[in-house]
């Protein structure tokens, strides 16, 4: 029960990041295509928020929640790298450093940022 809970939060997390991620290439594709539902107010406030927490937590040297959560359930203890880290370390075989993924963050929440007020709600 407690490894589905786990995994349960792992999709979760899965399906919260790539919202995050995808959400502003199709904010861009949105604007020149004319679709409507990207001048969500509430949509867009969530994407934004939702990269500012990211990069926020980044900069404190926090972990995600999500990843917190996950390692409680799965009864690891000792701090672990965060959701995304994890993935690229499992895809690349090696490990980046954190501060690479904090730039990235920072970065992507600037250009989320940037694209409020370029294509606003």
């Amino acid at each position: 029960m407690t490894a589905a809970l786990a995994d349960a939060v792992l999709l979760l997390h899965a399906a919260l990041a790539l919202a995050i991620v995808a959400l502003l290439p199709l904010t861009w594709a949105g604007a020149a295509a004319g679709w409507r539902w990207i001048r969500r107010r509430w949509i867009r406030g969530l994407h934004l928020g939702a990269i500012v927490a990211v990069a926020g937590l980044a900069l404190l040297g926090l972990p995600c929640p999500l990843t917190v959560v996950e390692d409680r359930l799965r009864g690891i203890d000792d701090p672990q790298p965060g959701f995304i880290e994890r993935g690229v370390e499992a895809l690349r075989y090696w490990d980046a450093p954190a501060a690479l993924f904090t730039a990235a963050y920072l970065t992507y929440a600037v250009a989320v940022a940037i694209t409020w007020w370029r294509v606003p709600p």
